[in-house]
């Protein structure tokens, strides 16, 4: 069976418990990681608001308390956009971390740049969504010795409601953004292997970012 068909049967055959609804409108709930969190409203919707806290180049997240995830699907609805006073390179990063180490020295991820979804320059554009793997294979990493191959094209906005959905299977993993009945991005080869561990909603340098609606999966 080759990897598409693997990933499809996952999709449709395996025996997934009930999904599990994460409330991030109560705080007690998460393990803040270098970030300030907040209650607050994103276009008349009730979030949970990331931004920074920590100087230098700490990885910025908040880990979902006592939680482990191994196969399954996370969803989550985020708004990422770059700070007023981000530098010209932030992107508006955001995303959700899974598999994660309990002290959060390893993890998988995915995450969007919102600013490249409609930029006029077409390969800005193909990098709007990136798998990464902590602490061994940053995005530069990845791009150098496989270029193309661990990020993609999707549309999305700075500012606005965009959707995710990530399913996870073994060492597969797919990423699908918006409406989307199809994945942009697939990894076959995650980088910590067949491992298991917890979720994290992960913001980038220079990122004001919005979470809602996370609801997770799992294989049972």
């Amino acid at each position: 069976m080759n990897h598409s068909m693997r990933t499809l049967c996952f999709i449709f055959c395996a025996a997934l418990l009930p999904a599990q609804e994460i409330s991030l409108t109560d705080l007690s709930r998460l393990d803040l990681h270098n970030v300030r969190a907040e209650v607050a409203k994103h276009h008349g919707l009730a979030a949970l608001q990331l931004t920074e806290s920590g100087g230098g180049p700490q990885e910025a997240y908040a880990a979902v308390k006592d939680y482990t995830f191994h196969n399954g699907a996370v969803e989550v609805e985020v708004s990422g956009a770059p700070l007023k006073s981000a530098g010209a390179q932030a992107r508006g990063f955001i995303g959700v971390a899974f598999r994660m180490a309990p002290d959060g020295s390893r993890f998988e991820e995915f995450y969007i740049r919102p600013t490249n979804g409609r930029a006029s320059d077409q390969l800005r554009r193909n990098h709007a969504v990136q798998y990464v793997s902590y602490p061994d294979w940053p995005w530069d990493r990845l791009r150098k010795e496989s270029p193309g191959v661990y990020e993609s094209y999707a549309d999305m906005l700075p500012g606005e409601w965009t959707h995710l959905r990530i399913v996870v299977q073994g060492t597969d993993a797919s990423l699908y953004v918006g409406s989307a009945a199809q994945p942009c991005l697939l990894v076959h080869d995650l980088k910590l292997g067949d491992s298991a561990g917890g979720i994290a909603l992960w913001i980038g340098p220079g990122t004001e970012g919005y979470f809602r609606g996370l609801t997770i999966q799992r294989e049972n």
